[in-house]
């Protein structure tokens, strides 16, 4: 851009030239139509020669802040230390600048600088802009650190100031001092109040956000605008709220707010949400110029309700039309929701992808990442996390989640550890699927250290975080410690509530689950299926027959719920149990659906209960038809056999099972000791204090021998000899699980061990009797059940 000194006119008569003063005015409106870098580099030379820059802090100031439009970090810097005395307008814009282009470090920095190096003093501008560089960084510490001086400085109740303070800890997932910060603020305004909504729907308190967005509507605070329906929109797509949906759609009708783009945008995302994909498609055939974030919306939802023809027919007249996709078109294109029967499409989508180079962006690396986890795809989804050049914590969480729901325990903890070795701060996200990993495998120490860094980074109020916690402990065998967390708990939803009666049913605890089962009806939450099949589930472990039809008459009749296979299933074990078989079978035949697999499966283990083998029959030769491949099955119809010695029969069954090539699950058990799980096998000699583990083992069968105690052989195949038997069930995993912990803790000490599998009766029978002669608490988590042996009983009361 060229400065003349004039500005000619020229005419047939005669030409005139005109001169305009470099005036303070004439560069100040330069800056403002600067429209490139290289014009404004021009005008600050031009500056320097009229000697401007020197005199004219204002000047500076406005050229300073039309830097940072363009993103010039550095020619704002230099400029700023060019000035020998900046005022604290200058300051702020500097400060703020470095924040608007993500140079967190260097605002922060220039406010320390500020504060500590000079006289000047910062006012609300500077607390508000240098709290909004620490919410981009993600340091709680130094948030904390300018919390504290702004109070110290008295702006601590100031309104700017809050606001962003409530935003910053919203963004680094501490709702409950955004929540603090924001009831203590004498003022109020629409902008916090905006905050605030989104800040609690970002966070996952979807409730609590539609109910500040309802006290604005009500009139009981600030006037809401377009900016507060926008915000609550997230809150109610993720409820499913339709309903609410509908009202809120005829408020922005009636306040005017209906033709705006980004409002119906954000109505396409709920309905869609909500499963009303037509309505997001006459909400979007309302739009006269659809822009990419539109129609991103459209194809997202079609995506996430099932319609992935329209989705990829809409993304191909995107780029037909010539318009550029970005990342998030990507990510809605994904079938993330419904990935089963979509994997070629996956697999189109990342080949797209690669060819356009944007399958090294963030979020489609972490869309891609999570499709493939949902797909048990682990090989191709670890690949893409490894390769992503920038992995966002949103990455970390997909990959962890991704190894969690696939049962790949030890994986997640492995990535979780490699994730802190990386100083990458964890978010609710991620502890909530660690802790689940913890939960699956039992690794109480790992849960215990979660829940120290749970402490120490704030997220105890979160309420996922502490059901996380809660399901955690009680899966763990720590279930005074569960029950400890839940009265703790201010608030607790549906899942929270489920949590603890299901942990009570694990521990049989069954009168504790219906007691908390009753508490949760007289509270403002609702029970769910889930809720009555956990409480069915500890009616069933604790022989609480009468209890369990009292329960599941409740939920058909007074909650109208459907009951599920699970249900019905429940229903069939608390019979069987309590040796109602007859009644069992006519549950059954009642069904008004056709009784699956977990059904007859459930009526099949009460035969082995209660050596029932004309009924167990009836149930096998439908399970054999129903599910054929299902070893465990024909497992438990030869064991039944085998105890009432009717051995041809039981090899005949195991002959079926070895035609088809059926492979028993290998039973294994894991024990933690000082932090290291160790895993134990069948006869396993592999471990490095083997010798001492079996020195130790037959030093107890003696003393157990001595005292009485008989192996228990009934389920072992009848053609191996009496002593060879007794071989076999000495060595299963358990029993050199106990033993390991035996000669690996003080004397006194309990014992906690995992087994896949559920415990047969021989090793129950010896962990009573062992409990008793080594004066030890044992605690056994099988696939069923916790069994709590101590002085020769167990809390199951042989009910398994």
């Amino acid at each position: 851009m060229s400065l003349p000194k004039t500005i000619s006119a020229s005419s047939t008569v005669a030409k005139t030239c005109y001169y305009i003063p470099r005036t303070r005015d004439f560069f100040l409106n330069l800056i403002r139509k600067a429209a490139a870098l290289s014009h404004l580099t021009q005008l600050q030379a031009q500056l320097i020669h009229h000697r401007l820059l020197q005199n004219d802090i204002s000047i500076t100031t406005k050229l300073t802040h039309k830097f940072f439009d363009f993103n010039a970090t550095l020619h704002a810097r230099a400029l700023f230390f060019s000035v020998p005395k900046p005022d604290l307008f200058l300051f702020n814009v500097l400060i703020k600048g470095f924040s608007a282009n993500n140079k967190p470090l260097a605002a922060i920095s220039l406010f320390t600088h500020l504060r500590k190096s000079t006289r000047l003093k910062p006012d609300d501008y500077s607390y508000a802009f240098v709290v909004s560089a620490a919410a981009i960084l993600g340091d709680a510490r130094i948030g904390a650190i300018l919390h504290g001086m702004a109070m110290i400085d008295g702006f601590g109740l100031d309104l700017f100031v809050g606001s962003a303070l409530v935003d910053f800890y919203f963004k680094i997932w501490r709702e409950n001092l955004a929540i603090q910060v924001f009831d203590r603020l004498p003022q109020i305004d629409t902008v916090l109040f905006n905050t605030m909504i989104s800040g609690l729907a970002k966070n996952s308190c979807f409730e609590d956000s539609i109910r500040i967005f309802g006290d604005m509507v009500l009139g009981n605070e600030p006037k809401f605008d377009i900016t507060s329906v926008i915000a609550v929109l997230p809150a109610v797509a993720e409820l499913q709220e339709l309903k609410l949906g509908v009202q809120i759609l005829c408020l922005a009708i009636k306040c005017g707010f209906y033709s705006h783009l980004s409002l119906l945008t954000g109505l396409i995302s709920l309905f869609s949400k909500c499963g009303e994909v037509e309505i997001a498609r006459l909400l979007f055939g309302e739009i006269r110029k659809k822009d990419l974030i539109s129609c991103n919306a459209m194809i997202s939802g079609f995506t996430c309700n099932g319609e992935t023809e329209d989705s990829v027919k809409l993304f191909k007249e995107l780029l037909g039309s010539g318009e550029r996709v970005s990342s998030s078109t990507i990510v809605g294109l994904i079938p993330v929701y419904s990935p089963f029967g979509h994997s070629y499409l996956c697999n189109c989508i990342h080949g797209f992808c690669v060819k356009y180079g944007i399958v090294s962006h963030p979020s489609v690396s972490t869309a891609l990442t999570t499709v493939y986890c949902r797909l048990n795809e682990m090989i191709l989804a670890r690949q893409l996390f490894d390769e992503s050049a920038e992995k966002t914590l949103a990455s970390w969480n997909a990959m962890i989640s991704g190894y969690t729901q696939n049962g790949l325990t030890e994986a997640a903890i492995s990535l979780f550890q490699t994730m802190q070795k990386n100083n990458v701060n964890p978010n609710p996200v991620t502890v909530t699927s660690i802790l689940s990993a913890c939960a699956q495998i039992g690794a109480l120490s790992l849960g215990e250290w979660v829940h120290s860094l749970i402490k120490s980074d704030g997220f105890e109020s979160n309420v996922y975080v502490s059901t996380a916690l809660i399901d955690m402990y009680a899966k763990c065998g720590s279930i005074t410690v569960a029950r400890e967390l839940f009265d703790l708990m201010p608030e607790k939803n549906e899942v929270t509530w489920n949590a603890m009666i299901s942990g009570y049913g694990l521990h049989g605890h069954g009168q504790d689950a219906l007691k908390l089962f009753y508490e949760m009806l007289s509270s403002s939450v609702k029970p769910t299926s889930l809720t009555f099949l956990s409480v069915l589930y500890a009616c069933s472990h604790a022989g609480l027959v009468k209890e369990g039809d009292g329960i599941f008459h409740t939920m058909v009749h007074d909650f109208g719920f459907e009951p599920l296979a699970e249900h019905y299933a429940c229903m069939v074990d608390i019979l069987g149990r309590a040796g109602q078989l007859k009644r069992a079978l006519e549950f059954i035949k009642a069904m008004p659906v056709e009784p699956g697999p977990p059904v007859w499966g459930t009526l099949l283990g009460a035969c082995m209960i209660h050596k029932d083998t004309d009924l167990a029959h009836v149930a096998s030769e439908k399970l054999f038809e129903l599910d054929p491949e299902n070893i465990g099955y024909y497992v438990l119809m030869s064991n039944i056999y085998s105890v009432e010695r009717k051995y041809p029969q039981a090899a005949s069954v195991r002959q079926v099972a070895k035609k088809k090539r059926l492979a028993k699950t290998p039973g294994c058990t894991l024990i933690e000791i000082g932090q290291v799980p160790h895993v134990f096998t069948s006869g396993d000699q592999s471990h490095p204090q083997s010798k001492a583990i079996y020195a130790e083992l037959d030093k107890l069968t003696g003393k157990m021998t001595e005292a009485g105690f008989q192996t228990e052989t009934t389920t072992v195949l009848h053609d191996v000899e009496e002593e060879e038997k007794e071989l076999t069930m000495k060595v299963h995993s358990e029993k050199l699980a106990i033993a390991f912990g035996l000669i690996s803790t003080e004397p006194g000490a309990e014992i906690r061990i995992i087994k896949n599998l559920r415990v047969c009766l021989d090793c129950h029978n010896w962990t009573k009797f062992l409990s008793k002669i080594t004066e030890r608490a044992i605690v056994v988590r099988d696939a069923n059940r916790f069994h709590h042996f101590k002085d020769g009983v167990c809390s199951c009361g042989d009910y398994w």
